[in-house]
């Protein structure tokens, strides 16, 4: 593969403590790939939502500057990283050289190409993002256990479709876990609690640690 023919427009690169999910506390090296497709009401991240903030990087720039931090751990996010084609053989190379690599998508996009090995995070907008529609549920057919779905939950309305959700498609039996994240200073972590150990749905709640560890108007940690 030539490295040199792959181009991105990268957003930042960074080394920090996965902040949520089912590998929260470890060391990771986060590619965040810019631009996205969705407009999320509460966005975390909407200085990658453009190319505004974004630099132009070569494959092989993007592995050295991966390589620099001598982690094994990689995920790939956004903006949506799936948006840009040249990921996929990226992502192939990595893996084939023993990288644990992850890929957090809004799930609007084909998962089908990605790596065998691949973790894939598949967060569904719920209502309160104003992006409920733009899950493919295409994509339904590739999950393995090997995925995670995530739902961020603003209100009860998001707890419901959610597991409206996940009850029409069957999802707790097609992915690895069902993760429930409160949006951040929105919904109390409490509260979702409460609603997630009142239903029988196999539901993992998930808090992002780092805003929680670091200044959440913090970038880069």
């Amino acid at each position: 593969m030539n490295l040199n023919s792959l181009s991105f427009r990268v957003n930042e690169i960074f080394y920090s403590l996965q902040g949520e999910g089912t590998l929260a506390g470890k060391p990771c090296v986060f590619v965040r790939l810019a631009y996205c497709n969705l407009r999320c009401k509460w966005c975390d991240t909407p200085y990658a939502q453009t190319y505004d903030e974004s630099i132009q990087m070569s494959g092989t720039e993007l592995i050295q500057k991966i390589k620099s931090f001598n982690c094994n751990f990689i995920e790939f996010t956004g903006g949506e990283p799936l948006l840009q084609k040249d990921v996929f053989p990226l992502i192939a190379l990595l893996c084939d050289c023993s990288y644990f690599v992850a890929v957090e998508t809004n799930g609007s996009c084909d998962i089908s190409q990605l790596h065998r090995s691949v973790k894939r995070v598949i967060d569904i907008k719920t209502p309160s993002s104003s992006e409920e529609k733009s899950f493919n549920t295409l994509n339904i057919k590739y999950l393995s256990h090997n995925d995670d779905i995530k739902f961020v939950i603003a209100e009860k309305n998001d707890f419901e479709f959610a597991i409206n959700l996940i009850n029409q498609h069957q999802l707790h039996k097609k992915a690895g876990e069902i993760l429930f994240s409160p949006a951040f200073n929105i919904l109390e972590p409490a509260l979702l609690a409460e609603w997630i150990l009142n239903t029988t749905v196999p539901i993992r709640l998930s808090l992002q640690l780092h805003k929680y560890i670091w200044n959440p108007n913090e970038r880069c940690r």
